[in-house]
């Protein structure tokens, strides 16, 4: 037996069967389900991802959102692990902090370093090679051992811990450290014979060197590093995140939307880098 509702209109009343008004108060619970989750995403499902300001590989674009090479990667990675990205732009040190309390999940950022040591859960995928060099002018002498440093005035990235090295810099009698706000600065100071050398990274340096004046500054390569994705172990889910990110990593290698890099990219080290730093 088929029971009927009355649909009253100006025309008289209809009847309807009431499974009618069933599927239509499913489909509008599933339409409201549906437009909450695309509005209010699950909070579980978020990921706070810190970043720094290192163009071209992170930094704001004009429009004040993340961008830049490791940014775009860890997009596709987060997302194609079932997560959602929110990119939180922060300076390194509050990076290191929050990584600790666990204020922030995961950040692209250098492996080994010592401050975050048994802070941090680093992914098995190492996407991208980091070179640190040291920047001088034509005419003097390239670094060939990091020895050559002493005697010399370094400048250096204010705020940039050098994946601890600034430490060991700061505490050596045999060098002085001067700091420059950002990377242009630093090249400026370098031609003004502020410094003997600049230690910065080879990526955000390149991206600044356009003045004509620019070309009399030279590159010795001191260090290269690899970067992964380094996990909060604040969060409990940490070691869950890290295999979810090497297997999304993977899988995006195997359709080529990835590039896979070379096991040896970041083995450099310049004779007599200090060996803590290595």
């Amino acid at each position: 037996m088929i029971r009927h509702a009355r649909l009253f209109s100006g025309d008289g009343d209809v009847r309807l069967p009431v499974r009618f008004y069933v599927w239509v108060a499913l489909v509008l619970l599933a339409n409201a389900a549906s437009s909450a989750w695309a509005g209010d995403p699950d909070p579980g499902r978020v990921l706070r991802i810190a970043y720094n300001e290192f163009p071209p590989i992170a930094h704001h674009n004009d429009s004040g959102e993340a961008s830049g090479l490791i940014i775009d990667m860890t997009r596709k990675v987060v997302e194609e692990a079932g997560y959602q990205p929110e990119f939180l732009f922060l300076p390194i040190s509050r990076i290191y902090l929050y990584l600790k309390n666990g204020t922030v999940d995961a950040w692209p950022g250098l492996t080994d370093i010592p401050q975050l040591e048994g802070e941090v859960l680093e992914s098995w995928a190492q996407p991208m090679t980091v070179q640190l060099s040291a920047w001088y002018l034509d005419g003097n002498p390239p670094l060939n051992h990091f020895d050559d440093l002493n005697g010399k005035t370094v400048i250096v990235i204010g705020g940039y811990t050098y994946a601890g090295l600034i430490e060991w810099l700061r505490e050596s009698d045999q060098i002085v450290v001067t700091e420059a706000p950002n990377h242009r600065a630093a090249i400026d100071m370098l031609k003004r014979q502020r410094g003997d050398y600049v230690l910065d990274y080879r990526a955000p340096v390149r991206e600044i060197l356009t003045q004509p004046s620019d070309n009399v500054v030279r590159e010795t390569e001191v260090r290269s590093r690899t970067a992964a994705w380094l996990f909060s172990l604040a969060n409990p889910r940490a070691a869950i995140l890290r295999e979810e990110f090497d297997d999304a990593y993977l899988r995006l290698v195997q359709r080529g939307e990835l590039q896979a890099l070379p096991r040896d990219s970041g083995s450099y080290v310049i004779p007599g880098f200090p060996e803590a730093y290595r």
